[in-house]
């Protein structure tokens, strides 16, 4: 039986009914708005930890909690709750998550960024291909797409991040992905990270797949390619 995420502390409309997440705003008070997407575990610990350390460095963290509340226990929990997930009902939640960002008063940008994570990263590009000039920037981590969108409708720059050895999420997959986006009229740039595993960022996952010299580089990637492109 999935858990109860203690971490929903904001609502936002979204999908014709009342959404939930976690947002995480700057000592400053005020910052750029940048979308946290959720692992196919839930709105977990390590996901509300991201949207801190997104705040530290100076951006209004939404992660928008795509289950409801519910946390997984383990990988064939969690492959169940993902599956039970219409990506076309995550997409117009995530959709609500961009106007509420866009529109909240501690968001100085124009544009959004997002960042996602194994599940979440399949979805950041659906929803860049989605938005259009609202997304700022597009950040998948070792996610997968479910179903291809209109590779020609991003216009967000694209910076991805990929294990060397990943069946989930399998690098040739990721790659041919970027190829698809640039061949459209993107900008997509994909790194593979030789020697990791799925799940290398989380230094919670249950895989053991950690890799903190691995993480750390795509952490200050991450950082500069926001820096960049979402202001």
């Amino acid at each position: 039986m999935a858990d109860h995420s203690p971490h929903q502390n904001t609502t936002f409309p979204s999908n014709c009914h009342e959404a939930h997440g976690y947002l995480a705003t700057p000592e400053s008070g005020k910052g750029p708005g940048l979308i946290v997407i959720q692992e196919w575990w839930g709105l977990t610990d390590h996901v509300a930890d991201l949207c801190n350390r997104f705040a530290k460095e100076g951006y209004v963290a939404l992660a928008p909690d795509l289950y409801g509340g519910k946390v997984a226990h383990d990988a064939d929990e969690a492959g169940k709750m993902m599956g039970a997930l219409p990506e076309a009902d995550a997409a117009r939640d995530l959709a609500g998550a961009v106007s509420f960002l866009l529109d909240h008063d501690a968001v100085t940008s124009s544009k959004v960024g997002v960042v996602g994570y194994c599940m979440g990263g399949g979805f950041v590009i659906q929803l860049a291909a989605q938005q259009g000039d609202k997304i700022g920037a597009a950040i998948p981590y070792y996610g997968v797409l479910q179903s291809e969108p209109d590779f020609s409708a991003i216009e967000a720059p694209v910076q991805g991040h990929y294990a060397e050895t990943d069946d989930f999420a399998p690098p040739e997959k990721a790659l041919k992905m970027g190829a698809a986006i640039r061949e459209a009229g993107g900008n997509a740039q994909i790194h593979v990270y030789g020697g990791t595993g799925h799940a290398f960022f989380n230094d919670e996952n249950p895989f053991g797949s950690y890799d903190e010299v691995n993480a750390k580089i795509a952490w200050d990637r991450t950082r500069a390619f926001l820096k960049a492109h979402v202001s």
